[in-house]
């Protein structure tokens, strides 16, 4: 049988049944818009939870002395060689030194255990730190011995800008340091545990505090995790006797998180393209089954067993087609409602426990879209052949004496 005429049948098929494959449409679309939404959000909680990771102050590979995880201190810091970034590849968007070491603050009224991080500001933009909103002064350089102080960590030590605080720290050599420190400015970040969590200070300030030149860590942010892999493995062989470790091994957490995310957007899929299926099934079987009569004339007249099978596949795969159209456009238009992120304030210290942002920006991914197109006609045409082999086994002429 000629592929028009082919064509041509099955689409009037689909339209002798309007209200039946109308219903049939309508949940196909609804079905594909609402995987293709939910996809769209754990996209975006996937992108939310790796940035979170990577901005807080971890970046994608970190260098670290091998002891460090297990008892952080200065103690355990490195010296830097002038010229180590020169080796550094082109995929490298920054790199920031620093110091990060256990310490306490003290005010007039509280006392609170804090990370205490002595940076160079410029080269702060790989972290959250650069794109923080501060309240007074940011700190103009690695030699400045003011201290930036998270909102919720002021609030707790009931201190504010232009005020002084009382840091103690163990320096290089085991001693107890403990100084004053004055309050350039009050910063906010989107992850409240962070604002409780970091104080800030000039690197080479807090070098002089500690006795020592040297840092205790290294950040660098590439552009595009997938080099990670290669970045890493150049990093350990110009860092010999120091540990280069990514974020997936850092924050182990959100990359679990980011983990089950991703395997969740095919569980999902799944479940929900298989329920489309038997569905579609029936209605094929359905129709099939009022067509008898029609099917045994066209096996009489001398339609072939696989033009009959091609017929029915042919409109499995139209109906399947129109409707993911209708649902990959349906759930575009929806998605541009809420591009712009979704305000999830409310929640935030629940989504701060999964490393989120209490702003929500899901993620429209084409990948996405092509995937579900894919595979929801592949699973249209193996779905089919069974009331397809339904239509091959009606007997002519029983089929006409109905």
């Amino acid at each position: 049988m000629p592929a028009r005429l082919l064509l041509q049948l099955s689409w009037r098929n689909i339209w002798r049944h309007r209200r039946r494959n109308a219903i049939l449409l309508c949940a196909i679309a609804v079905a594909v818009a609402g995987v293709m939404l939910l996809n769209t959000m754990m996209r975006g909680m996937q992108e939310d939870m790796m940035n979170t990771a990577i901005g807080n102050l971890t970046g994608h590979a970190k260098i670290l002395e091998p002891s460090y995880l297990d008892d952080p201190g200065i103690e355990r810091g490195f010296a830097v060689d002038d010229g180590w970034q020169d080796d550094l590849p082109n995929n490298v968007l920054g790199w920031a030194s620093r110091i990060r070491i256990p310490a306490v603050v003290m005010s007039e009224r509280e006392t609170r255990g804090i990370q205490l991080v002595g940076v160079d500001p410029a080269k702060e933009s790989i972290s959250f730190l650069g794109d923080a909103e501060v309240e007074g002064e940011r700190l103009s350089g690695p030699d400045d011995a003011r201290i930036l102080v998270g909102a919720l960590l002021a609030e707790a030590l009931d201190t504010a800008t232009g005020r002084r605080l009382v840091l103690v720290t163990q320096g290089a050599d085991g001693r107890t340091r403990e100084a004053g420190f004055r309050i350039a400015g009050v910063y906010r970040a989107e992850i409240a545990g962070l604002e409780r969590a970091f104080l800030f200070t000039g690197l080479s300030a807090l070098q002089r505090l500690l006795d020592t030149d040297k840092v205790t860590e290294i950040s660098i942010r590439i552009d595009g995790e997938d080099l990670d892999t290669s970045t890493i493995e150049g990093l350990a062989g110009r860092f010999e006797n120091l540990a280069v470790v990514s974020w997936r091994q850092l924050e182990r957490q959100a990359a679990a998180m980011v983990e089950v995310s991703g395997v969740s957007i095919y569980i999902l899929f799944v479940i929900v393209m298989g329920a489309l299926v038997f569905g579609l099934v029936n209605t094929l079987v359905t129709a099939v089954m009022e067509r008898l009569r029609e099917l045994g004339m066209l096996r009489a007249i001398g339609m072939r067993p696989r033009a009959v099978v091609a017929q029915v596949v042919v409109e499995s795969s139209a109906i399947m087609a129109i409707g993911v159209a209708a649902g990959l456009a349906l759930a575009r238009a929806v998605f541009a409602f809420v591009a712009d992120g979704i305000d999830l304030t409310a929640f935030d210290d629940s989504l701060a426990s999964f490393g989120m942002r209490p702003t929500f920006v899901p993620v429209f991914d084409i990948r996405d879209a092509v995937l579900i197109a894919v595979l929801s006609l592949a699973l249209s045409v193996l779905a089919s052949f069974y009331p397809a082999r339904r239509a091959v086994k009606i007997k002519p002429l029983e089929a006409l004496r109905r």
